[in-house]
């Protein structure tokens, strides 16, 4: 049986200062494209429903707390398992793969590379900046964003609101 190939550490995000617009937009498309093909070569395995012993080591393993924003998780609510080594390119249903999280946390990490997460994150304290300094730019993200999340919750309203489809004879 082939030994686990251990994690390579992070490498960080570079920028140049010599770059133009083209050459951050061209690196953030090829860490989708990996990202991309990293799908696609991955051999997937079923997902399968944790038991709440599982759910109950994953949750000690981070004392209590969603491993990507540190915030504190109610036991008693929803939360969420999130797959370390993401699920869909190949990471198993161990549940020495899972880390606890907050549903909000972990759909937005997503399926990002680490590199990629680090630009969101980026940009991210960036696009704050300019929303806390009420520049232009940083006035219509805010506003955009805003309008973005109105429709995002009423899709969720009505889809939690509409009936049940009839049951079929």
């Amino acid at each position: 049986m082939d030994e686990p190939v251990p994690p390579r550490p992070l490498e960080e995000i570079t920028f140049d200062p010599k770059w133009k617009i083209e050459d951050l937009t061209l690196q953030l498309k090829d860490l989708m494209r990996q990202r991309s093909d990293a799908q696609e070569n991955a051999v997937k395995q079923r997902r399968r429903s944790l038991r709440r012993d599982e759910r109950d080591i994953i949750l000690r393993k981070t004392g209590g707390r969603c491993h990507i924003c540190g915030g504190l998780i109610d036991a008693s609510a929803r939360w969420e398992a999130d797959h370390v080594f993401r699920h869909c390119v190949g990471g198993g249903n161990e549940s020495d793969n899972y880390l606890a999280a907050h549903g909000l946390c972990n759909t937005v990490r997503w399926d990002h590379l680490p590199k990629e997460m680090q630009w969101v994150m980026k940009i991210g304290v960036w696009a704050r900046k300019q929303m806390e300094g009420k520049s232009e730019l940083g006035v219509n993200m805010l506003g955009s964003f805003f309008e973005n999340e109105r429709r995002r919750v009423m899709r969720q309203k009505a889809y939690r609101q509409a009936p049940a489809p009839p049951e079929l004879p």
